[in-house]
């Protein structure tokens, strides 16, 4: 497995400022809304709160993956 290095140390927030402004100045969203076809719309439906009000970490597990999984 490898792991990322950060080779300017920049900060998490600049990563990320980098990141959104490469996908804002390639148009990325736009081109993966492009690639779908118009009759297969995908469509991600996440389940009802939590009926204690505070998540369980296993719960937050199986969310965090339904999130992460599809933004990949």
């Amino acid at each position: 497995m490898t792991s990322f290095k950060n080779p300017k140390n920049k900060t998490i927030q600049q990563l990320e400022d980098e990141v959104i402004a490469f996908w804002k100045a390639n148009k990325i969203f736009e081109k993966s809304v492009e690639q779908r076809s118009k009759d297969n719309l995908y469509v991600f439906y996440d389940g009802p709160p939590f009926i204690s009000g505070l998540p369980h970490y296993g719960h937050l597990l199986g969310s965090i993956a339904k999130d992460v999984i599809p933004r990949y």
